[in-house]
């Protein structure tokens, strides 16, 4: 809805409604020493048709993805939504508070939670979920909270190859939190297995791992498993939900607790955000998630209904008992990410994934043809991969952009140790024209 004025006319009735004379009346309370006597440093209004264009203006100075084509992922991703998504979300009745604090009249909320819950649930392979939280990287500092407060440890194991960010999130949660945070090293783009055997120990609550990994990079989830059950700690992995249509469910493979970054389910770049955080766990955890938990019941008079079942924050219940303070589910987010799996259904999210893959492989590929390039690792990855460029990355990126093209990440910005390192995602979206004009520009840079 357009921003509407109001007349002085207006102003006058609401004024004489109430008995004053100015609008300066109604901050009385506030004294005249801390008021401020100059005007605001601010330019003239402008007219809604100058604003207009104004806005429109500042907008074009955004490199973005309608223009642009993306090779650039490192935790978000350029993945094609279907106009559903955005139409269907856009509905009035969505725009409403992000808590149904009356959750027996909310029953269109709980229901989208719920199908959310389920979908999660499926994907993952996991017993329960919550209604999400605000992004992958405080869904997986929340999880390592959870491991320490079930095993009564507070020693965490983060491999390296866990998105950097996420790793930074959680040092501030291990930091007011008591718990102490170590760090595996990584071997060929994967977890260093006798490195992290090192590090465990009985005070060892849960070692966290990402699959597909920040460098793109599949993990042996299966033998992480067994190394970290068989010391009684809590196995926590993040993971890509669009990889999870090809790759084996973690839950299958030994995961204790799976969490991970939304956007990629039907959530725009949105130049960062906001996103959604999924959270789900084994059974055993039901009651130490953060957040609130969706069920389904039946009524008085045996009619399908959906409940309010768990609500762990302290807005709800002693504080001393709160599992966490976060306080949003992103619950429109959440939605969009609903909306999408529904529509994709397995057969379009399987499509999805395999057309990635396939695609990043055969850049991979090509641009190995060039010459500028030398592996970064041998190993298997999915839609995302690390080279070691022979060049100035910042110059081939500024050339890319010239021309339309937004490149890579420069990996050494968070592991100096990989210099040159080149990181790049191609989603299903890519067409072969739009890898090859890429492989090409990146040789004219040179």
């Amino acid at each position: 809805m357009s921003y509407i004025p109001t007349t002085g006319e207006q102003q006058r009735e609401m004024l004489d409604e109430i008995g004053l004379k100015s609008i300066d009346e109604l901050f009385t309370d506030i004294p005249e020493s801390v008021k401020l006597k100059a005007p605001l440093n601010i330019p003239e209004a402008m007219s809604e048709l100058e604003l207009e264009s104004h806005m429109r203006e500042l907008a074009g100075k955004n490199k973005n993805t309608h223009e642009y084509t993306c090779f650039l992922g490192a935790g978000a991703y350029d993945h094609y939504i279907p106009a559903a998504v955005a139409n269907l979300l856009s509905r009035q009745e969505f725009y409403t508070a992000y808590t149904p604090y009356q959750p027996e009249i909310s029953q269109g909320t709980l229901q989208a939670i719920f199908e959310y819950q389920t979908m999660i649930c499926n994907l993952t392979g996991m017993d329960v979920s919550n209604a999400s939280l605000y992004d992958g990287a405080t869904a997986l500092a929340e999880s390592a909270a959870m491991a320490c407060d079930t095993t009564g440890r507070n020693e965490l194991v983060a491999i390296r190859s866990v998105h950097p960010e996420s790793r930074e999130v959680l040092e501030t949660y291990a930091k007011f939190k008591g718990m102490v945070l170590k760090e595996c090293g990584i071997k060929n783009g994967r977890a260093d297995l006798e490195h992290l055997k090192s590090l465990l120990n009985g005070n060892t609550a849960a070692v966290l791992v990402q699959s597909p990994n920040f460098f793109g990079v599949i993990e042996d989830i299966k033998e992480i498993s067994e190394i970290v059950h068989g010391n009684k700690s809590v196995l926590i992995v993040s993971c890509d939900p669009i990889s999870l249509a090809v790759l084996k469910a973690p839950g299958d493979l030994g995961a204790d607790i799976v969490v991970g970054e939304g956007q990629v389910l039907g959530n725009p770049l949105a130049f960062g955000g906001p996103y959604l955080g999924f959270m789900a766990a084994k059974k055993d955890f039901t009651r130490r998630m953060p957040g609130r938990i969706v069920g389904e019941t039946i009524d008085r008079n045996g009619r399908r209904g959906f409940v309010l079942t768990l609500q762990t924050r302290e807005q709800h219940i002693r504080r001393e008992k709160a599992t966490s303070n976060i306080c949003s589910n992103q619950a429109l987010n959440a939605l969009a990410a609903t909306i999408y799996l529904s529509i994709m259904g397995k057969k379009g999210l399987k499509k999805a994934a395999e057309l990635s893959c396939r695609k990043a492989h055969y850049t991979y590929r090509k641009l190995m043809e060039t010459g500028l390039f030398s592996p970064a690792f041998d190993a298997t990855f999915f839609k995302e991969f690390m080279l070691i460029y022979k060049g100035d990355i910042e110059i081939l990126n500024r050339h890319l952009l010239d021309k339309k093209i937004i490149g890579g990440l420069p990996a050494e910005r968070y592991y100096p140790e990989f210099r040159g390192g080149y990181l790049v995602a191609v989603t299903e979206k890519r067409t072969k024209e739009d890898i090859d004009r890429f492989v090409s520009e990146v040789a004219a840079a040179c």
